[in-house]
C-alpha cells in the first residue's frame, strides 16, 4: 500500500509542477511551436483538467485502497496521453522532441498499473 501512496502522492505533486506554468505560457507555445494557438478555450480547458487530475492523484494517495476504483481511469488518463502521442508521431504530425514530452507520463502510467495490482492484491478489487 505505501508504494501506491508514494506513487500517486509524487504523480500528483509532480504534475502541479509541470502544468502549472503553462497558465502563462499561452503566448509563447504559439511563438515556439506555430501556428498560434487559435482557440483559448481548449488550451486552457486542458490545463484545468489536467491540473484536476494532479488533484485527483493526491486524493488517490492518501488511501489508495478506498479509491482503488479511481485506479482504473488513472491509468486511462495516462495510456490516453502516451497513445495519443504515438498515433501523432505515427502519422507525422508531431516531432521526436514532442513524443520525448510523454515519457513521464509513460513512466507514471506503468506505475500506476503496479500500484493497482499491489493494492488489489491487498485488498479484494470491487
Amino acid at each position: 500500500m505505501k508504494f501506491a501512496k508514494v506513487v500517486f502522492t509524487g504523480a500528483g505533486i509532480w504534475g502541479l509542477i509541470v502544468l502549472t506554468p503553462f497558465y502563462f505560457m499561452f503566448d509563447a507555445i504559439g511563438r515556439s511551436y506555430p501556428p498560434p494557438i487559435t482557440h483559448p478555450d481548449f488550451y486552457f480547458g486542458f490545463i484545468g483538467l489536467g491540473l484536476s487530475w494532479q488533484i485527483a492523484f493526491l486524493i488517490i494517495g492518501r488511501d489508495p485502497a478506498r479509491f482503488k476504483p479511481m485506479l482504473i481511469p488513472a491509468v486511462c488518463e495516462k495510456a490516453f496521453y502516451v497513445i495519443s502521442l504515438f498515433v501523432l508521431y505515427q502519422s507525422g504530425r508531431i516531432q521526436l522532441a514532442q513524443l520525448a514530452v510523454g515519457a513521464p507520463d509513460l513512466i507514471l502510467g506503468c506505475l500506476f498499473v503496479a500500484a493497482a495490482y499491489k493494492v488489489r492484491s491487498k485488498t479484494f478489487f470491487p
